[in-house]
């Protein structure tokens, strides 16, 4: 591919990994009853929170923002074109980071799914850390071209701050870290784990009722 170098080629085949690996590993995990059958709900669910949070606005910079497409070298919008670059995103964000801050945390606190079904700040504090350490990565080492200074990301609904308030937090190797980077994945944390635990408990009322019609 024309002007196309190393870094681009890791850079999307991190992604396309990321992205891909999950959609296809849950199905089979699932038809071989290695995951609960709440997992694929969670996994869809939490696609759907991640593109319309943020990913959606990001790669099309609808409100005050610019395009994916130009605030990242062409070789990569060749490799992960604009139109599903929101998609890839999106499902590396639900798979990738959501679903596998969950398996982070059950095999930390000795594989107990009852952390899962009552707020246990442990639990929070490790999968907010897994979240927001991810995402550094990211804006650091993966996403850096498109997410520098000067290179404005649209307002979001999970980013509200949009790039009118947007500090820089730190630096490092001239690579920058800025709030609008981070705050979704800060916001998404106690979001997420708030409706896991709603809805898992609603999961085991409902479970209950049922036997209990039955028997």
């Amino acid at each position: 591919m024309d002007g196309a170098t190393l870094e681009h080629i890791r850079v999307a085949t991190i992604v396309y990994v990321s992205s891909l690996g999950p959609l296809i590993l849950i199905p089979i995990l699932r038809l071989r009853r290695k995951i609960p059958a709440w997992v694929p709900v969670v996994y869809v669910a939490s696609f759907v929170v991640c593109a319309l949070g943020w990913e959606l606005w990001f790669t099309y910079g609808w409100v005050a923002g610019e395009p994916v497409h130009l605030r990242r070298a062409a070789p990569l919008n060749a490799m992960i074109p604009t139109h599903v670059n929101w998609l890839l995103n999106s499902l590396a964000d639900a798979g990738s980071i959501c679903l596998g801050g969950l398996l982070l945390v059950w095999r930390a606190f000795g594989r107990n799914g009852g952390v899962f079904r009552r707020w246990h700040w442990g639990a929070f504090a490790l999968l907010l850390a897994w979240f927001i350490g991810q995402n550094v990565f990211v804006e650091m080492f993966l996403y850096h071209d498109q997410l520098a200074v000067g290179k404005p990301i649209s307002w979001a609904p999970l980013a509200p701050t949009g790039p009118w308030f947007n500090p820089t937090l730190f630096e490092f190797r001239d690579r920058t870290i800025t709030l609008q980077g981070q705050i979704p994945w800060l916001l998404m944390g106690p979001l997420f784990y708030a409706a896991l635990i709603a809805y898992l408990k609603r999961r085991d009322v409902d479970e209950f009722q049922e036997r209990a019609d039955r028997g």
